[in-house]
C-alpha cells in the first residue's frame, strides 16, 4: 500500500529540513573544545571522563556543579565521553544530530497542531538555521539547550496526543518528558505557560460562550460545551506541571547561588536590570531580522545602561504588546506567538541577573520561535489580496531562508577554536573582557606569553575584578622570567580575593622556581586547608625534599600517589625522597616500578644510583649513571654522581673525569666542585706514597 500525498510532503520537507540543518552544521565536525566552559564542563571534568559509570550517575544527580543542576545533560556529556573520548568531533556532531531532531520534531508537532503544514515548514527551517542559534549547536557546553529542547519538543508532542483525547497514561507522559526537561537544563520553567498559550491557539481549548450559543443545534452545543473548558479547569490541569517548575526553580537559584553564578552589588541594582532587560527584549528582535555582530559574550553595561533607550525599549514593547492583543481577537496565533517570546525569555532576561553577560545568543534557542509563529502565520494573512501571492511567498521565503543559511554558516566559524571565537567577539563588540581572559589560556599553551599578558592587562583594565585575568598575567610572567612581577600580581590578586586557590598554586610554583621554599610551603598549606589540589601536594612535596625534609616530603608524596596511583612521575619524587632519607631498599623497589612503566624516566635512575650508593654497590651506582648519562649527556647531577660512584670504586681518574664534566656543564654544582677537591688530594697523596714508598691513608678512609 503507497503512501499518501500528505505523507509524501511531509516526508520530503523532512529530508529538505534535515539537509538544510546539515549543511550549516556539518563543518563543526573539524571543530576544537574551545576555552569558555569546555574545560571545566567536559574536558577536565573528572566525573564526564569517567563516563557513564555509577560514581558519574551518583554525582550527575547529586551535584550543583558549575551553577546548574542538569543530571540529564551532565549524562549526557558522559556517554559522549565513553564513545569518543577527548576527540572534539563526537561531541560535536552529537550536538549536531540533536539539533536536527528538534528541528523535525518541531515540524512535526506544529503541524499536528496546527493542520498547516508550510507555515510549521518554515518556523521549524528558520529555527533550524537561524544563525542566533549556533551558539547553542557549535558550543560543546552548551548540550543543555539542544537537549532540553529536545524534551520540550516531545512534551508539547505528548500534549498534542492528551489534549487531543485525555487520558491518565498520556498525561503521565507529559509529565515525564517535562521532568526530562527540566533535568537537562531549568529553561523548561515557562513551558506550562507556553502550554496554556497552545490551549489559546492552535488547540482552540478555552471556552466561548458566543461561539457556542451561534448554532441552535443542541447535540453540537453541548458537544462544544464538553470539548473546552474554563481558564481556570486549564490551569488546575497544569498544577502538576506547575509544582515541578516551581521546584526546579528554586533549586537552579540554590545552584546559582552557592556557585556564585548570580552577582550582587550596585552594577546590578534592580533599575538597572530592569533597563538591561527591556534592552535585551528589543536587542534579540533586531538580531532575529538583522543576525549581525553576534558574539559569544555581551558585556553587560552596568551603570552604564543607557537609559534612555531602556525607556523607549519599554514604550516599544508596550506598544507593541497593546497592539498584539488588539488584534489577537481576530488572529490568535499573534497572542501565542507574542506571548511565547517575552514569557520564555523572562527566566534569562536579566532580571534576576545570572552572570556578568547582558544577554547570550543561546537564550533565544527556543525563545525566538514565538516570533517565528508571527512571522509564518501572519505573512501569509498580510499578503493574502496579493497578486501572485504563492510565487511572492515562495520567492521570499527561499531568498531570507538561504540568507539565513549562509549567514548561519559563517557564524559556525567562528567556534571552531579558542582564538578565532575570541578575535571575533574582540571586532564586533566593546570592553569584552571575557574575551581577553578567554584567550589568554589558549596564547599560553602555544607560548605566545607576550601576546597572552596584553590580552590579560586588557581584561583586568576593563574588568578589575577578573581574578582570572591576574591569574593568567601572573602566569604569562613567570613563563618570562619575569618572577617578581608575577608574584607582585599574585600578591594584588591575594588582597582582592585571599581564598582564589589556583592563584596560591601558581604562587607556590614560583617560589618553588625561585628556591623560596618555606613561602612556596606556606601558600600550599593555605591551599591544603581548604582544597585537596594534587599539584598543591606536589609543589609541597618538592619544596620539603628541597629543604631536606625528608619524612614530610615522603608523606606528601604517598598522598600524591594514592591520588594517582601508578604515576612514574610521583614514584620518582617518592623514590628520591626515600633515598635521601636512607631508605634504599623502598627507594630502589619503587623507583624500578616508575622505570616498568616509563623506560626513560631518568629521574629514576638518578634515584637508583643514589640508593646503590647508599647500600654500597657502588657497580650497580655507575650503571644507572651510565643509562642517564646515554640519554642526556650534560646532566650535571649524573655527572658528579657518577664521579662519586667510581671514586668508591677507588677509579680516581675516571671520577676526576666525571666531576670536570660537571662543572663544564653547570660551574656552580658546589658538590662537584667540592668532590672533584678532595678526588684530586686523594690522587695527590697515592703520587707521593708512590714516590717516597710512605705511608698513606686508604681510599676507603678518605672517603668515608
Amino acid at each position: 500500500m503507497g503512501l499518501n500525498s500528505d505523507t509524501k510532503r511531509t516526508l520530503l520537507i523532512c529530508l529538505i529540513l534535515a539537509l538544510a540543518t546539515l549543511g550549516v552544521y556539518y563543518q563543526v565536525y573539524g571543530f576544537s573544545f574551545v576555552n569558555y566552559d569546555d574545560a571545566e564542563y567536559v574536558c577536565q571534568n573528572p566525573y564526564i571522563k569517567e563516563g557513564l559509570t555509577p560514581a558519574a550517575v551518583r554525582w550527575a544527580f547529586t551535584t550543583g556543579y558549575a551553577c546548574f543542576w542538569h543530571p540529564i545533560t551532565w549524562l549526557s556529556h558522559a556517554l559522549d565521553w565513553q564513545l569518543f573520548g577527548a576527540k572534539p568531533a563526537g561531541h560535536h556532531i552529537t550536538a549536531v544530530f540533536i539539533h536536527v531532531a528538534n528541528t523535525l520534531i518541531m515540524f512535526l508537532v506544529f503541524k499536528k497542531l496546527t493542520k498547516a503544514i508550510w507555515p510549521s515548514a518554515f518556523v521549524s527551517a528558520l529555527f533550524a538555521i537561524h544563525p542566533l542559534h549556533v551558539e547553542s549547536v557549535a558550543w560543546v557546553s552548551e548540550r543543555k539547550d539542544v537537549l532540553s529542547t529536545f524534551f520540550w519538543l516531545l512534551t508539547m508532542w505528548a500534549y498534542a496526543r492528551y489534549a487531543d483525547k485525555p487520558s491518565v497514561s498520556r498525561y503521565l507522559l507529559v509529565l515525564v518528558f517535562f521532568a526530562l526537561g527540566m533535568m537537562s537544563k531549568p529553561m523548561l520553567v515557562t513551558l506550562p505557560f507556553v502550554l496554556l498559550l497552545l490551549d489559546y491557539w492552535p488547540l482552540d481549548r478555552f471556552r466561548n460562550k458566543n461561539e457556542e450559543l451561534r448554532t441552535e443545534n443542541e447535540e453540537l452545543r453541548k458537544k462544544a460545551l464538553n470539548s473546552k473548558f474554563s481558564i481556570l479547569n486549564l490551569i488546575f490541569e497544569k498544577v502538576p506541571l506547575f509544582a515541578m517548575a516551581f521546584g526546579a526553580s528554586i533549586v537552579a537559584y540554590i545552584a546559582q547561588k552557592q556557585g556564585k553564578g548570580i552577582p550582587s552589588g550596585e552594577n546590578f541594582a534592580l533599575p538597572i536590570r530592569l533597563a538591561n532587560a527591556c534592552i535585551s527584549y528589543i536587542q534579540y528582535i533586531i538580531k532575529m531580522v538583522w543576525p549581525a555582530r553576534l558574539a559569544m559574550f555581551y558585556p553587560h553595561p552596568g551603570r552604564d545602561v543607557s537609559i534612555l533607550f531602556a525607556v523607549v525599549s519599554a514604550v516599544v514593547l508596550l506598544a507593541i504588546t497593546i497592539l498584539i492583543i488588539i488584534f489577537s481577537r481576530n488572529h490568535r496565533y499573534l497572542f501565542t506567538g507574542w506571548f511565547w517570546y517575552i514569557g520564555t525569555f523572562m527566566p534569562v532576561i536579566g532580571i534576576i541577573q545570572v552572570g556578568n553577560h547582558a544577554m547570550a545568543d543561546r537564550y533565544s534557542y527556543v525563545t525566538l520561535t514565538g516570533l517565528f509563529i508571527i512571522i509564518a502565520w501572519g505573512i501569509p494573512e498580510l499578503l493574502c489580496r496579493w497578486h501572485y501571492r504563492k510565487q511572492i511567498l515562495w520567492a521570499g521565503a527561499v531568498a531570507v531562508l538561504a540568507a539565513l543559511g549562509v549567514s548561519a554558516h559563517i557564524q559556525a566559524q567562528y567556534w571552531k577554536n579558542t582564538i578565532a571565537l575570541c578575535e571575533h567577539a574582540l571586532k564586533v563588540t566593546d570592553k569584552n573582557y571575557r574575551a581577553h581572559f578567554c584567550i589568554t589560556l589558549v596564547l599560553l599553551k602555544q607560548g605566545r606569553f607576550e601576546e597572552a599578558i596584553e590580552h590579560a592587562n586588557e581584561a583586568i583594565r576593563i574588568e578589575p575584578k577578573c581574578y582570572e585575568a591576574y591569574n593568567n598575567l601572573g602566569v604569562g610572567l613567570c613563563r618570562l622570567g619575569r618572577f617578581d612581577e608575577a608574584i607582585s600580581c599574585y600578591e594584588r590578586l591575594l588582597t582582592m580575593k585571599p581564598d582564589f586557590a589556583v592563584m596560591r598554586e601558581n604562587l607556590a610554583a614560583i617560589f618553588v622556581t625561585t628556591g623560596r621554599y618555606n613561602e612556596a610551603i606556606e601558600q600550599c598549606r593555605i591551599v591544603l586547608k581548604t582544597m585537596d589540589l594534587i599539584h598543591t601536594r606536589k609543589f609541597l612535596g618538592i619544596s620539603l625534599l628541597k629543604l631536606g625534609r625528608y619524612p614530610e616530603a615522603i608523606a606528601e608524596y604517598r598522598k600524591v600517589l594514592a591520588m594517582t596511583p601508578g604515576d612514574p612521575n610521583v614514584m620518582s619524587k617518592l623514590g628520591n625522597a626515600l633515598a635521601r632519607n636512607g631508605e634504599y631498599d623502598e627507594a630502589i623497589t619503587i623507583s624500578n616500578k616508575a622505570l616498568e612503566i616509563a623506560p626513560g624516566l631518568t629521574e629514576a635512575n638518578l634515584n637508583l644510583g643514589f640508593a646503590f650508593i647508599g647500600k654500597e654497590k657502588y657497580a650497580e651506582a655507575v650503571k644507572e649513571y651510565e643509562k642517564v648519562l646515554k640519554a642526556e649527556p650534560r646532566n650535571a647531577i649524573a655527572q658528579s654522581e657518577a664521579g662519586v660512584a667510581l671514586f668508591k670504586q677507588g677509579k680516581l681518574d675516571e671520577a676526576v673525569a666525571h666531576f670536570k664534566q660537571a662543572l663544564q656543564i653547570d660551574p656552580n654544582n658546589s658538590a662537584a666542585k667540592t668532590n672533584l677537591d678532595f678526588a684530586l688530594a686523594e690522587k695527590e697523596k697515592l703520587q707521593k706514597k708512590d714516590t717516597t714508598g710512605a705511608s698513606g691513608e686508604s681510599i676507603d678512609d678518605a672517603t668515608n
